[in-house]
């Protein structure tokens, strides 16, 4: 069976219709599932993108903030860099169920904007579908091409391994995209009830055990020679390694979720003190960015000892991410 964008029963579904769903948890206790993928959340994946809340051609997602886009149906849990596929992070089944769609034959690529009909109608790329008990589904989208092993009729417990984390299909980063459904609608499982304003925290989610969600966050940081360029960032590729003699000591941080007037910190501390403290203003939102900042050296060589650097992304005077790291020269 091929598996398209939707499963076949929720194809006439409107987005509108979608959150619909509190007149049916009245009757039934929420269900609860578990996650999707066999990594650690904001330190080794993230949570990049989440449900579209907004039924028209506007967007508004449980953070209130930028990540989601128009008519986005599920919950994107993302690696930092298609290096990172490599690592084969596993996607699970998030209940028992029976498969009743699946593909994997298609090519782990970055998708190309300019030619969406190279998809055939395939958005979802590799992946499958899973029909639960009580009227629920889950579909689980991009997975790496051959990493679905298992057919429609084939039955799964939670947890079973479905496949692995790819960049098939229409996708520009590699990450799972998970979406639920109940009798045919889309559940965000992190605000089931749906939302009812910023200043609101929703009361319940469908995951065991609870995740909140995250309003961004520093995903990647490293040192490097010179400014790496973006798409190396992007790939895992950034020069790494400093020398004695490198021209330049420069920190660079990889984030999500950044939002117009954010802050992103960049300090870096030698066996002498600080170097540098370095504060970049965000003028724009963005899904996925990327600063840097650096000293040239002055001596001969970089003094020997142990080199420190911190990200920090700041939302006013709430710090929303950091991560840190450190080399040693002899």
């Amino acid at each position: 069976m091929i598996l398209g964008l939707t499963p076949p029963r929720a194809a006439a579904c409107l987005i509108a219709a979608a959150f619909s769903w509190a007149s049916a948890a009245q009757a039934d206790p929420l269900p609860r599932f578990a996650l999707p993928v066999d990594c650690s959340l904001g330190q080794d994946c993230f949570l990049q993108q989440y449900v579209d809340h907004d039924p028209g051609p506007g967007t508004r997602e449980l953070t209130c903030g930028n990540q989601t886009y128009d008519g986005h149906k599920g919950t994107d849990f993302a690696l930092a860099t298609e290096a990172d596929l490599a690592r084969d992070v596993g996607v699970l089944a998030i209940a028992p169920g029976r498969v009743t769609a699946a593909r994997s034959d298609m090519k782990d690529a970055t998708y190309e904007r300019d030619a969406p009909e190279a998809l055939g109608g395939r958005d979802c790329g590799n992946g499958l579908i899973l029909e639960h008990a009580g009227g629920w589904t889950s579909q689980y989208c991009h997975m790496a091409e051959g990493s679905v092993t298992l057919a429609p009729g084939d039955t799964v417990t939670t947890g079973t391994p479905l496949g692995r984390i790819g960049l098939s299909g229409r996708t520009e980063f590699p990450h799972l995209h998970l979406t639920l459904r109940h009798e045919g609608r889309v559940v965000d499982p992190f605000a089931p009830d749906g939302l009812t304003g910023c200043d609101t925290v929703p009361e319940a989610t469908l995951w065991a055990p609870d995740i909140s969600a995250t309003t961004g966050g520093v995903m990647d940081l490293g040192f490097a020679p010179l400014v790496p360029e973006y798409d190396a960032i992007r790939a895992g590729t950034a020069p790494r390694e400093i020398t004695s003699e490198a021209p330049a000591l420069v920190l660079w941080a990889f984030a999500h979720g950044g939002r117009q007037g954010d802050v992103i910190e960049l300090e870096i501390t030698g066996p002498q003190g600080q170097i540098i403290r370095h504060r970049a203003l965000l003028k724009k939102s963005q899904s996925r960015l990327f600063r840097a900042a650096g000293k040239k050296r002055k001596s001969d060589r970089w003094p020997p000892g142990t080199y420190l650097g911190r990200a920090t992304l700041w939302r006013g005077d709430q710090m929303i991410g950091q991560r840190d790291t450190r080399f040693t020269l002899p």
